[in-house]
Parts: structure tokens; C-alpha cells; sequence
């Protein structure tokens, strides 16, 4: 019943939106739904344990504002108006032209129409590289910032072990994304006008999460360790609640360029990815904090940010055409670290209960 409670207004969500898009376009958006919302939740499963760490620190009310205000912010900014704010950025086209172009593309799926003009999925693929540099920057913060903390429950040790100690250094997490950046920067671009686009989104991404990050830390109840740090209210709240926004658009970049392999029409993106995708991953992450999954299963913490880490390369490489990888693949990646830190917790606690029972 628990499980139902949570997921039920997922599933209304759900009706709600093939019926929208049945009306939009028949039977072939039906389909273009599903594969969508597939796409999303395999991609941002991952996503969802992270947010279910911090949501166990937040107050009712503000997981309340997650989960409302939240999912408005997740279907209508970063998969509907995100989109065209970003055609409007990059190549002047203002954000009702940008729609016009969404819904009426040229014909056959060609990338330009008949004129020569560019059509909006070309335009949007043009700008994969700054939005490639920022989401991976933002992410490979995320992770390293992980990884190099020293946490008295480590999951691949011979790998952890060795961070934590460099992690003592201080500040090693940013010199080594920005030595990232600028490998990407110099080895990964083909223009002097590319390089200075990927560098500038890398140091925005870069700058965002220290700014994000360091609120969080700036808000945080004095004297009490992150793992406890519960029921944030006021502006320890507010501040958690913007981190996960900024946290879930730096995961959607993934999902919203990947997308437009699938479809460019923005009313399907948005009702695909955010209306069931987004509404769906709040449902399990939401499930996962009733459930104290994260206290039960000790290494999926772990595994989630290992996957944040292998999608955070996957995004840096991918500013170069050549080394782009398929959505399936890149979702399977969080798929395999996910399912192993599962099961590496569920042997964990077999073991426990083994050594419980002898003693």
C-alpha cells in the first residue's frame, strides 16, 4: 500500500500525459512516450538515490516543495523552456521562434529545411559541446568531491582508499576537474572560437556547483555531521531544495539532448522526459527515503556516484562527435553500478547477520 501511495500519482501523471500525447500525434507519439520515460528513468536512476541522501535532510514541507514545485520546474524549465532558451542563447533565435521551428520541422527529419535556414534539432545539437562541459563539470564535481571524502564505510576500497588520502591535500576535487577541462578544452576541440565556448560552460559548471555546494555547507545546522544533519528547515531548506534543482538539471542535459535522437518536438520531450520520466524518478526517490534504503543498502550512495562519475566522462568525451556514446549504452553504465552496489549491500548485510547470529 505504501509503495501505491507513492507511485499512484505517478501512474495518474502517466495516463494523463499518453492521453495528451495520443491527442498531439496518434499511436507513433504513444510510442515515442514510453521510449522517453524509459529513456529518463534508466538514465536518472542514479539521480534519484543522490536526491534521496539529501531529501532525508529536508523537513516535510520542503520535500513537499520537491515534489510540487519541483516537478513544474522539471517539465516546464529544463525540458520545455530550457530547450529553446538555449537555441535563443546560441544562435540568437528568440524562444517563440525557437517553438515555431520545434513544431513544424522540415520534412523527412532532415536537419534543415528546403531554404538552407537550420532547423531546431540542428540547432540544439550545435550546442551539445558548452551544454556537454557544463553538466560534465558539474557532475565530475559531484563525484570527486565524493570520493575524495574519508568515509569510514568504503564500497571499492582499492580505489577509495587511495582519494581519501589525496583528498587530505584540500581543494584536490577542483584542481582536478579543472585539469580535466583543459584537456578537454585542448585535445577535444577543433576552433579557437569551440574552445573558448567548452572552457567558459566547464568554468560556469564549475562555478555553479562551488556556489551551490558551498550554500549548502553555509546552511547546514552547526555541530552536526551530514549524515544526521535532518529536517533542514528556513534557509538550510530553500538551500537544499535549490541544490536539487540544480542537481536534477545537470542530470536532465543527458536526457534532453539525448532525446532529440528520439524526437524534436518539444511537447513530447517535455511530457516524455519531465511529465512521466521526472515524475517517476520523484516517486523512487521519495520511496527509497520512506524506506531508509540508503541506511539498509550502505553501497548505493556509492555505486550512485561512481555512475555520476562514468556519466560525467561520458558527457567531457562527448564534446567531440567521435566519442559520443549511445543513450542505451550510457544508461546501462548507471544500471551496472547501481545493481552491483545493491548486491554488494545485500552480502554486506548477510555477512552481518551471519556474524550477529555466531557471537
Amino acid at each position: 500500500m505504501a509503495a501505491f501511495r507513492i507511485f499512484g500519482i505517478s501512474l495518474l501523471f502517466t495516463v494523463a500525459a499518453l492521453a495528451v500525447g495520443y491527442a498531439h500525434g496518434g499511436a507513433k507519439d504513444l510510442f515515442l512516450l514510453l521510449v522517453l520515460a524509459v529513456l529518463e528513468v534508466s538514465l536518472s536512476f542514479d539521480n534519484a538515490i543522490i536526491n534521496a541522501a539529501i531529501l532525508k535532510r529536508m523537513s516535510p514541507f520542503w520535500r513537499q516543495m520537491f515534489l510540487t514545485i519541483g516537478i513544474l520546474v522539471a517539465v516546464f524549465g529544463m525540458r520545455l523552456l530550457f530547450p529553446l532558451l538555449l537555441v535563443w542563447a546560441s544562435a540568437g533565435i528568440d524562444p517563440v521562434r525557437a517553438m515555431e521551428l520545434a513544431l513544424h520541422p522540415p520534412p523527412h527529419g532532415a536537419l534543415e529545411f528546403p531554404d538552407g535556414s537550420p532547423s531546431y534539432e540542428k540547432l540544439i545539437i550545435s550546442a551539445h559541446p558548452q551544454i556537454a562541459a557544463f553538466g560534465g563539470m558539474f557532475l565530475l564535481m559531484l563525484f570527486l568531491d565524493f570520493i575524495v571524502y574519508d568515509r569510514d564505510i568504503k564500497w571499492l576500497k582499492w580505489i577509495e582508499v587511495p582519494f581519501a588520502r589525496i583528498g587530505r591535500l584540500g581543494q584536490v576535487s577542483v584542481a582536478m576537474v579543472v585539469v580535466a577541462l583543459v584537456l578537454v578544452g585542448t585535445l577535444l576541440t577543433h576552433s579557437g572560437d569551440e574552445r573558448a565556448t567548452v572552457l567558459t560552460a566547464g568554468l560556469m559548471g564549475l562555478v555553479t556547483y562551488l556556489v551551490v555546494n558551498g550554500l549548502s555547507r553555509a546552511f547546514r545546522p552547526p555541530g552536526v555531521e551530514a549524515a544526521t544533519a535532518g529536517m533542514a528547515v528556513g534557509k538550510a531548506g530553500l538551500t537544499l531544495f535549490l541544490y536539487l534543482e540544480v542537481l536534477d538539471a545537470a542530470f536532465s542535459f543527458d536526457g534532453v539532448t539525448g532525446a532529440f535522437a528520439i524526437t524534436s518536438d518539444p511537447i513530447i520531450i517535455a511530457l516524455g522526459l519531465g511529465l512521466i520520466g521526472s515524475m517517476f524518478v520523484r516517486s523512487i526517490t521519495i520511496y527509497l527515503v520512506q524506506q531508509e534504503a540508503l541506511d539498509r543498502y550502505v553501497y548505493l550512495e556509492h555505486g550512485a556516484h561512481w555512475a555520476i562519475g562514468a556519466l560525467a566522462v561520458i558527457m567531457l568525451l562527448s564534446v567531440e562527435p567521435r566519442f559520443q556514446v549511445p543513450e542505451a549504452a550510457t544508461a546501462s553504465v548507471g544500471v551496472v553500478f547501481v545493481g552491483a552496489a545493491l548486491g554488494w549491500s545485500v552480502l554486506r548485510n548477510r555477512r552481518n547477520a551471519r556474524s550477529a547470529a555466531l557471537s
